[in-house]
């Protein structure tokens, strides 16, 4: 059977009419770059926001036909919304059903259309960092099993399209299993029911992808996964503060985000800059986490500030915002990170883990009085 090409896939949408029956999508320049990978294929379909549902069968249409494509297992496609398209009319509010036990929605800040949420998860946490090499995605592991330490139920979104780790991180192989209609089940470890790109593409692809595919994955990442009833999900952000971070920051009614540092100067320059974009698109930060805040050499007990101490605990105080803890840089958080077996779940009575459990403590405290705190403008769970 021969390979699945980009042509092969554009060919077939080209049977796919376009908005109000005219043209095809393709030559309309409606599709974004297709991306094939293991047999799936990504792309997104850009439309007038004010005309999103209404061309929802356009989209499964697309769906459809690249299916049909011998050697093709799977699509991956989403409308994305091009709002200048329309720029009088505001974005249509997709149909909500009677309320399920969590709060009803509410517009971050006041402003704005209110942002469709995940049926059954109560709040969704970002951790972020501004730059790479902090730490970020362990921490994010860490903290989501010791929420789960805590007593809650806790999912684990892995949004680094361009370097998802999770299936490292958390020893987990395979390709999640489609049930009914579009959903698929996530994978699971320690508990955890974990999504990422890295198990839908392998882990030597590069992803060389732009802003409207990734916009796209991040959402079915989120809304086509059956997550089930869960207390919280945390999200594993990308570093920086790019189309990653601004599509979960704008479309996802995020609870807050935790801001991951470590002690030295320029990396707290770094976090700054994603402090700035979450309070700009009013998402509540709950705090920050210094990580290898310091050394403690495992055969004199000494400890080392290798880079520096106490810088993250500074910014928080100066900028307002929580300090949620220091995390010590240990040769068991690498050595367990590098094997799949978290320090938490490995060894839950260990000081690193009881870190974690104290930082995870006060982040849920800090998402539950922003639910109690009114005045805070806490956006809260749309259903759909």
């Amino acid at each position: 059977m021969p390979d699945v090409t980009r042509e092969m896939v554009l060919e077939k949408l080209r049977t796919v009419r376009g908005p109000d029956m005219e043209g095809n999508i393709v030559d309309l320049g409606l599709v974004s770059d297709v991306f094939i990978s293991d047999g799936k294929a990504y792309f997104s379909i850009t439309v007038p926001a004010d005309r999103a549902k209404e061309l929802e069968p356009m989209r499964a249409a697309a769906e459809r036909v690249v299916r049909e494509i011998p050697g093709v297992n799977a699509a991956m496609v989403a409308l994305t919304a091009d709002r200048k398209a329309a720029p009088q009319k505001a974005p249509v509010e997709r149909p909500r059903p009677a309320p399920t036990g969590h709060a009803p929605a509410q517009r971050a800040g006041g402003g704005g259309a209110p942002k469709a949420g995940i049926p059954g998860v109560g709040a969704i946490i970002a951790v972020a960092s501004g730059k790479g090499g902090v730490g970020k995605s362990t921490t994010s592991v860490n903290l989501a099993l010791a929420l789960q330490a805590n007593g809650l139920k806790v999912g684990l979104l892995d949004a680094d399209i361009y370097g998802p780790s999770m299936p490292r991180l958390l020893k987990i192989s395979g390709r999640p299993q489609q049930i009914e209609g579009r959903l698929i089940r996530p994978m699971e470890n320690y508990g955890l029911k974990v999504m990422s790109m890295g198990f839908l593409v392998d882990e030597e692809v590069a992803m060389i992808w732009r802003g409207p595919m990734i916009q796209s994955a991040l959402l079915q990442m989120l809304r086509e996964v059956a997550w089930g009833e869960l207390d919280v999900l945390v999200v594993d952000m990308p570093p920086g503060t790019g189309d990653a971070q601004l599509t979960m920051a704008q479309q996802v009614p995020l609870a807050g985000a935790v801001i991951v540092s470590t002690p030295q100067d320029l990396a707290l320059v770094d976090a700054r800059k994603g402090l700035a974009m979450f309070r700009k698109v009013e998402v509540p930060v709950l705090g920050i986490v210094e990580n290898m805040s310091y050394f403690v050499a495992p055969d004199t007990g000494r400890r080392y500030d290798i880079f520096g101490h106490g810088g993250a605990r500074k910014e928080a105080e100066r900028i307002g915002v929580p300090f949620l803890g220091e995390v010590p840089l240990t040769m068991g958080i690498r050595e367990t990170s590098d094997a799949g077996t978290p320090l938490v779940a490995s060894e839950p009575d260990g000081e690193v883990a009881r870190v974690y459990r104290d930082i995870a403590a006060r982040v849920w405290g800090e998402v539950t009085a922003a639910r109690q705190d009114k005045s805070r403008a806490m956006p809260s769970i749309v259903f759909e």
